[in-house]
């Protein structure tokens, strides 16, 4: 159920909150709209959704026109079949859990042995089938978000579209929700949109990845290829903890290529991306990604100024040639303030792009 928006726009005032959008959505994969606040994602889901009308451009679901503005086509929301997960579970108090999830079909006039039917094989589908007499308000906050999404999917929803649903959640039932809703997604084969800003999150549960900024997609893609091979600055900064500084790239005489810094250090050497010609470009290097050694190995000498142990890993905050830079090191392994360090980093893992990028 693949979705295609082409040329979309939406203005709120003076604010425009979707500037000119075309991107496509794969069928039967999970597809994040990530960003900060403000950069359009919700709007775009809205706009898919029918909640909010476009200024212009098409939206087209299975090929379908929901709305085209040259064409005078804007289907309402119920004509849509879509199903929606908000971030509030907006559960109706005075209901058990399977009279919450049969509400849209009450709405349609489904026959009610149709209506038990379909409750209980979405209740099961969620995991709540033990729970389906119980009322609604008495589950936990995880439990009432799986009524939510099992209200979503009570209806074959063609498209579901998920607006921050685990926002509310603690961190430990995010985490649960996360695996849960993928677990889902792979079950039923459906296609979800789902709108967050939070980047583990994105990260987690994405098949894909579409990052906005201002209105627009600044990159899409695997969450890997964004994490690692960010295409602009704003992506490397946005996306986790990012080290960024000036290199030369250069051929080197056994044939390989350098990247050394402007005070002549080289900090990686092999099969470098661009190192055939000479040129100045911008390196990023996640802080993990950082080699660390303590014997006065060549690299890049750093002197540690700050110590976090974040259980699972240490964050060293050094001071280099370059500036200040974030390094993150597994195992057991201790550091202090003082320590002497060089770093060094594989050619993989030191991504470039153009300076001005």
């Amino acid at each position: 159920m693949s979705v295609r928006v082409e040329g979309l726009t939406k203005s709120f005032g003076a604010l425009r909150a979707i500037d000119d959008l075309s991107v496509t959505f794969q069928s039967g994969k999970i597809s994040v709209l990530l960003g900060a606040s403000g950069c359009g994602k919700t709007t775009t889901l809205r706009c898919i959704a029918g909640l909010e009308t476009p200024d212009g451009g098409e939206i087209l679901i299975e090929n379908e026109a929901v709305y085209a503005s040259a064409r005078g086509v804007d289907q309402p929301p119920e004509k849509r079949r879509l199903g929606m997960v908000f971030q509030s579970y907006a559960i109706w108090p005075h209901l058990t859990v399977a009279g919450n999830v049969s509400m849209p079909l009450q709405a349609q006039k489904v026959p009610k042995d149709e209506i038990a039917r379909r409750v209980k094989e979405t209740l099961a589908i969620v995991g709540l089938s033990d729970q389906a007499e119980k009322s609604a308000m008495k589950l936990s906050g995880g439990q009432q978000q799986r009524v939510s999404i099992a209200r979503c999917l009570v209806g074959n929803p063609r498209l579901i579209l998920m607006d921050e649903p685990l926002s509310n959640l603690d961190a430990k039932l995010r985490v649960e929700m996360r695996q849960e809703i993928r677990h889902l997604q792979e079950r039923i084969s459906a296609t979800i949109l789902f709108v967050t800003h939070d980047q583990e999150e994105a990260m987690s549960l994405g098949d894909e990845i579409f990052l906005f900024d201002k209105g627009r997609v600044v990159q899409q893609g695997p969450p890997e290829d964004l994490y690692f091979r960010p295409v602009v600055r704003y992506v490397a900064e946005f996306l986790g903890k990012a080290n960024l500084f000036n290199v030369a790239i250069r051929p080197d005489k056994d044939g390989a290529s350098v990247a050394a810094l402007p005070s002549g250090e080289v900090i990686t050497r092999g099969s470098i991306q661009g190192g055939a010609t000479e040129r100045e470009a911008l390196c990023m290097v996640r802080p993990e990604s950082w080699r660390v050694s303590c014997g006065g190995e060549a690299g890049l000498p750093a002197l540690v100024r700050e110590v976090m142990f974040v259980g699972d890993r240490r964050e060293l905050r050094v001071d280099t040639s370059i500036g200040a830079q974030i390094v993150v090191t597994y195992g057991y392994q201790r550091f202090s303030v003082g320590d002497r360090l060089s770093l060094t980093v594989a050619p993989d893992l030191a991504h470039l792009f153009e300076a001005q990028a």
